[in-house]
């Protein structure tokens, strides 16, 4: 059976924030909020499926700022995209000052909900209605941000697997003053009544988010001494149910200290009346939250060093290691809009690094204020003027099949034989199938008298799921250790770059080239751009006929 998708748009939920839902100091609980989060989420899901959906998955969540009493917290969701029974979510959440009018974002998130069919029947989602810009773009991304769910888990083992050659054991762990993990261990026990469940009787996902960040609270509380401030959340991710009159077992413990901040892991068990008298468990949930503190001058305390005692608790001690270095490369990575090149490449990195490089050049695509300034033949060129940063489009009508243009242009070992700009091409390292690092030399700019120049970049490269879709070809910098800068060049950047490619017919399509220019490339594109060469209509009319030649022989 399917489901008719409702048109793109928020749902939203406006709250004023009570004494009844703050903490000791007057600010909104992060439980409460979760609970909001997640309650208004499903009411999108729900909209667009047109039937109950439950909680699957909570992203990665960062808390910027604080509600207080009486400040009023608007969230709003709408579902990015559907993929046959699942729904991607965002959720973003706002606080406003009635006083000031001063309106702050406090977090924006993405969850996962997943249909739920009444009896047999088998319920297929319908495609979101895309009603503007920003729908379109969420749209497209939507399908990054589920390749990085799902390569979570392998990102996290190779992390754990560098960890493991370090051959720690917990009798070798010296820290002076360290505290023992079993310390902390707290263990809630939570009877699911009406009141916690929808409708069907079960549990809400928001529901657990909160008792979780209550007992995680508490075992961070005894490393502190103080109120522990909830900062942000691991994935949140449901394995299985939980019904009325389940009993939840919450088992909460530090997993690892990092100077001002602390992560705690916790476990959630569900039993129903004849599970818990043969102490069956059924693992429902797990989940690591990091929390600061403060002082009553507002700054933040140090966390000691803690110890773990038990094999697991190393285990334990290590994971939240990796799980910090994935959270950095997120918050560096997922920045997308921001103009620089990227960091270091590791293991960790590798995910947000892809996600990254498709989502900035979606993002450079999608901006408006793009103006025409030459049309030539086949080709047009667009300019988009941002501060200082000048970003280049080449529209380009090609008599090839977009899925052959695809395959010609994502493949940079093909690019001397059409670009004048490519004096050599390597592979450094095939990331992926769909990810590959190269190393380019170029010439230097015209009439500068300047070194050849050499770039190390990631190609990223995606094929369309829906036929209106582009296939996308994105490039960026990035810095591997195995190949530092040389004498004989000047190491440049590339910002952004790529093409998007979109069919027209079987045998015809567009590309579209796009370049966000470094100073670098400034004195290459200066006389073109005010009319005086021809080189970037050369380049394109070269494309073109190496496009068409190859596409004819396939």
């Amino acid at each position: 059976m399917e489901r008719s998708g409702a048109a793109g748009g928020w749902v939203p939920m406006c709250q004023s924030v009570l004494p009844a839902h703050a903490n000791h100091r007057g600010e909104l609980s992060a439980g409460q909020l979760l609970k909001w989060m997640d309650a208004t989420a499903c009411l999108a899901a729900e909209k667009h499926a047109g039937v109950s959906c439950v909680t699957a998955s909570m992203d990665d969540i960062q808390f910027e700022e604080a509600a207080r009493v009486g400040q009023v917290i608007t969230i709003k969701a709408r579902v990015n995209r559907a993929f046959k029974t699942s729904m991607e979510v965002g959720i973003k959440v706002t606080v406003q000052d009635v006083l000031t009018n001063v309106e702050k974002i406090v977090s924006v998130a993405y969850a996962t909900y997943v249909v739920k069919p009444v009896g047999a029947e088998k319920i297929e989602l319908e495609p979101v209605k895309l009603m503007s810009a920003e729908d379109y773009l969420e749209h497209a991304l939507a399908t990054e941000r589920k390749r990085i769910r799902l390569g979570y888990q392998e990102v996290f083992q190779n992390l754990m697997q560098e960890s493991n050659k370090e051959g720690d054991h917990y009798d070798t762990f010296e820290e002076e003053n360290a505290v023992s993990t079993d310390l902390t261990h707290v263990q809630s026990i939570e009877l699911v009544q009406p009141p916690h469940a929808n409708h069907h009787g079960n549990t809400f996902g928001g529901q657990i988010m909160a008792w979780m960040e209550t007992v995680a609270s508490i075992s961070a509380s005894r490393l502190c001494r103080s109120y522990p401030i909830l900062k942000s959340v691991n994935m949140f991710k449901f394995w299985g149910p939980s019904v009325v009159g389940d009993r939840l077992v919450f088992n909460a413990i530090v997993n690892n200290t990092f100077q001002n901040s602390v992560e705690v892991g916790v476990r959630v068990e569900a039993y129903n009346c004849e599970e818990w008298i043969r102490n069956q468990a059924r693992h429902i949930n797990s989940a690591f939250l990091i929390f600061n503190a403060m002082n009553d001058k507002g700054e933040l305390l140090t966390f000691p060093k803690i110890k773990p005692i038990t094999k697991d608790g190393v285990r334990r001690y290590h994971g939240a290691i990796a799980r910090k270095r994935i959270r950095l490369a997120r918050k560096y990575m997922l920045s997308a809009k921001e103009d620089k090149p990227y960091d270091l490449w590791e293991k960790s990195n590798e995910a947000y690094m892809s996600y990254s490089n498709i989502a900035t050049l979606t993002y450079l695509a999608a901006k408006p204020g793009w103006e025409v300034t030459s049309t030539l033949n086949n080709i047009k060129i667009w300019t988009h003027e941002d501060g200082d940063v000048l970003s280049l489009k080449v529209e380009m009508q090609v008599k090839t099949a977009s899925h052959v243009a695809f395959s010609l242009l994502s493949n940079f070992m093909y690019r001397q034989q059409w670009d004048k700009h490519f004096l050599t091409c390597e592979v450094l390292q095939a990331v992926s199938e769909d990810d590959i690092i190269y190393y380019v030399t170029a010439p230097p700019p015209p009439m500068t008298g300047l070194q050849p120049r050499d770039f190390v970049i990631l190609v990223s490269r995606r094929q369309p799921l829906e036929p209106s879709e582009p296939y996308i070809v994105a490039v960026k910098s990035v810095t591997l250790t195995s190949k530092p800068p040389s004498s004989e060049h000047c190491r440049s950047e590339i910002l952004c770059a790529g093409f998007q490619i979109y069919s027209d017919s079987s045998s015809s399509c567009r590309v579209h080239y796009f370049n966000q220019m470094t100073s670098g490339l400034m004195p290459y594109l200066a006389a073109n751009l005010i009319g005086s060469s021809n080189s970037i209509e050369d380049a394109a009319l070269e494309c073109i006929k190496f496009l068409e030649l190859k596409g004819s022989k396939r």
